[in-house]
């Protein structure tokens, strides 16, 4: 027989196709503060400028706060329902087979590939008082175009696939045995899916949740068109910074922008931390 050669170094250390932690650390905190850290420190530091007092006169403005709250009540909303809709089509994805799947399957990342004015100008011109949907919503007393339930509609479409595409692959590694066992334990189709298939999928959804809310906060091309951008009513926060900047106002355009910052990192700070306790719980109890 042939003898066996070990590969492996004399040392018994694994070896690494990167450089060591030191050198690998090194390259990677630099490249997240010139391309991330950075930027973001220069907002704060340009709204700085304003002081205290300046910061939170622009924050409490009645225009700002009613364009923040559209912003991310929206944001919050459209991701809220791709969380639920999202994992729905997953789960039809993964576990159903179907004609024309793999046409379905593609048409999800449109949104990615798509300009995001092209999606704004076909969503107005389908809700729009004239459109397809929106003259016969109208008529039913159900106006979508120029409201905030509009640019709920652009959220929803260009942040669904955020959660599709999390929630799929995690769908597909499920183990159906369990859901096999579940049902001969007698358990019914939503204790299985209550007890068994959510526990492990929570974390997945609330990452999806994550990166369409993150998404939808600073969205702009697909719902500066639908919005109507009627201050107190539909005026994003993005369009009132870009407002700022074009009347050279550029301490006020970065206090909005930082105040949008603030208000992410603590919304999607508890959203990690959520999900990372739901992870370990799954991990624990399996």
């Amino acid at each position: 027989m042939a003898a066996v050669i070990d590969a492996r170094p004399a040392t018994g250390r694994r070896r690494r196709i990167l450089p060591g932690f030191g050198l690998s650390l090194g390259y990677t905190l630099a490249w997240l503060g010139l391309i991330v850290l950075i930027p973001l420190v220069g907002v704060f530091v340009k709204a700085s400028g304003l002081g205290l007092d300046g910061l939170w006169r622009i924050w409490t403005e009645p225009r700002v706060l009613s364009a923040l709250w559209v912003s991310f009540g929206t944001a919050l909303a459209a991701a809220a329902f791709n969380a639920v809709m999202g994992t729905w089509v997953a789960w039809v994805f993964v576990r159903y087979r179907f004609p024309g799947k793999r046409l379905f399957d593609a048409m999800i990342d449109l949104p990615f590939a798509l300009p995001t004015a092209v999606a704004g100008i076909a969503l107005t011109a389908l809700y729009g008082p004239t459109g397809w949907l929106g003259r016969w919503l109208e008529a039913a007393g159900l106006k979508v175009a120029y409201t905030p339930l509009g640019i709920t509609v652009a959220l929803v479409f260009i942040g669904l696939p955020f959660v599709v595409r999390v929630v799929q692959p995690v769908l597909a590694e499920t183990e159906r045995e369990l859901e096999e066992a579940a049902a001969t334990l007698g358990a019914n189709r939503w204790q299985t899916i209550r007890r068994v298939v959510l526990p492990g999928l929570w974390p997945a959804v609330l990452a999806g949740f994550a990166l369409a809310f993150a998404r939808g906060v600073g969205e702009y091309g697909s719902v500066i068109f639908i919005a109507g951008n009627l201050p107190g009513v539909s005026e994003i926060a993005p369009l009132l910074i870009t407002i700022k900047l074009e009347e050279f106002d550029y301490a006020g355009a970065t206090a909005i922008a930082a105040a949008m910052l603030l208000l992410s990192f603590v919304l999607l700070l508890a959203i990690n931390s959520l999900q990372s306790r739901l992870a370990r719980t799954a991990r624990s109890q399996g």
